[in-house]
């Protein structure tokens, strides 16, 4: 965390050069930062395994005189093929997580100023773009250094000086209009990609309309393969995706029908990370109009677009993730991750989404069955069954799916809220978590390869 404040430090403050020097090890580790382009190198960075619409990063600075003395301002911004926007804001170099009025200056700026332009060289066939197509995308670092700041709480996350709104506002809508008139290739860009995102934006909205329940407590337009629970208190319910018709069945007949609802979920649903242009294809694909349906909280992640998932509207306070414990049942969880990360990122941030862990092996002494989680464990259980008589033949059963277990099983081991163990997806840095993404269900193949050969040697847990 230290070196990555200093990395941070270091590309807010060009041609600052700062050595680390970790002395804990043995053999010293040393790390130098020093960026002569400052945040322009930053986004650099965070575009690096993404692709750039256009190669130059676009550099903006300015200052206006308040009373208490300057205001500066500095932005980096660069449009890519990301499906969302990417935008960090800093005050005097600390990072305010939840944006504030520099950002809040910086969104009016970026739409005004590309609308203005594709309107006066009659690139837009229709209304304005709003600002989600225009900052469909990008990746921005907008830096203000300001004599007295004011924020929302003493952790700083969000700045509310008022001024600061109309100062980013008037200082980047000048000189990004500058910079269109210099660089016309790469303004066109700008626009066709807004234009693309609003038909992409349209056309996906008009098909997940047809996933939008009435309401919350309604039955009506419930996918039929969802068995509900009978409580009708989002507090108390949870539901299950379950990997396939078989173990769905088994969990049907297992769960605590009051409080837990089972969604069969068929083969491996659209590794959405591949479809960044055609939403259409991703919001018509029948797992995942089902999950949207049985969620019932809408989908997308910016809470300005009508329709986004809320979780204030879901009807279950859990989500929970079950699938076989073998490399498909992975594959087919990263690919649950996937969508409810890049569309239903609020339910993963709020604490909602699980993921279930139901047992490896069962071990059998005689009329006595055990559970174990791990290998570990099935070796402690062996040595404890065998303390009395070395020579005791220990039953092992290697669960290769969830239809494999019976419903009490099933129940005892993994869906009993008094007894189970599930880990809870949380997110420590969005930044970091969305490079994952990219990387792992990405259409960029040598960065997957580069990672797979990096990290191989650390696999615990791989059936061949």
């Amino acid at each position: 965390m230290v070196d990555t404040r200093l990395k941070e430090t270091s590309f807010l403050n060009a041609g600052l050069r700062i050595t680390i020097t970790d002395e804990r090890e043995e053999e010293p580790h040393v790390s130098e930062h020093h960026y002569e382009g400052g945040i322009k190198e930053f986004v650099r960075q965070l575009n690096i395994r993404r692709v750039a619409m256009h190669s130059e990063v676009i550099h903006v600075q300015g200052s206006r005189e308040i009373e208490l003395g300057d205001v500066s301002v500095e932005l980096a911004l660069q449009w890519s093929d990301a499906f969302s926007e990417s935008i960090q804001c800093y005050t005097n170099i600390i990072r305010n997580k939840d944006g504030g009025t520099h950002f809040s200056g910086l969104k009016g700026a970026l739409t005004r100023s590309v609308n203005k332009y594709a309107k006066d060289r009659n690139l837009l066939k229709g209304s304005a773009l709003s600002g989600e197509d225009v900052r469909e995308g990008l990746t921005a670092i907008v830096s203000v250094k300001h004599p007295d700041p004011s924020f929302s709480s003493q952790t700083k996350d969000k700045l509310v000086s008022s001024e600061v709104t109309g100062i980013v506002d008037s200082i980047v809508y000048e000189k990004l209009g500058e910079f269109f008139e210099e660089n016309p290739s790469v303004a066109r860009q700008i626009v066709e990609k807004g234009l693309l995102a609003s038909k992409a934006r349209e056309a996906a909205k008009k098909a997940r309309d047809l996933t939008r329940r009435k309401g919350v407590l309604e039955g009506g337009g419930l996918p039929g393969k969802l068995a509900d629970c009978q409580s009708r208190d989002p507090a108390e319910c949870e539901i299950y995706l379950v990997e396939g018709d078989s173990a769905g069945g088994s969990a049907k007949t297992g769960r605590d029908r009051r409080i837990q609802a089972i969604l069969p979920l068929r083969g491996k649903i659209l590794n959405v990370e591949r479809q960044k242009r055609n939403l259409v294809k991703v919001f018509q694909n029948n797992e995942i109009q089902t999950m949207i349906r049985a969620f019932g909280a809408g989908v997308g992640n910016n809470p300005e677009d009508e329709g986004a998932f809320d979780t204030e509207k879901m009807r279950y306070s859990r989500i929970i993730i079950m699938t076989d414990a073998d490399i498909d049942g992975a594959h087919i969880r990263t690919l649950m991750m996937t969508f409810l990360w890049r569309f239903m990122r609020p339910a993963i941030t709020g604490g909602h989404v699980y993921i279930a862990q139901p047992p490896l092996y069962q071990l059998s002494k005689g009329r006595t069955s055990k559970y174990a989680f791990s290998d570990e464990e099935r070796d402690l259980i062996i040595a404890e069954m065998k303390a009395d008589n070395p020579a005791t033949k220990i039953g092992v059963q290697r669960y290769k799916g969830l239809g494999e277990m019976n419903p009490d099983q099933l129940w005892d081991t993994t869906m009993n809220p008094e007894t189970r163990t599930m880990l809870k997806v949380t997110v420590q840095d969005a930044e970091s978590s969305d490079r994952m993404f990219e990387i792992l269900m990405g259409e960029d193949v040598p960065d997957r390869r580069a990672f797979i050969e990096k990290y191989a040697k650390e696999v615990t847990n791989l059936d061949i």
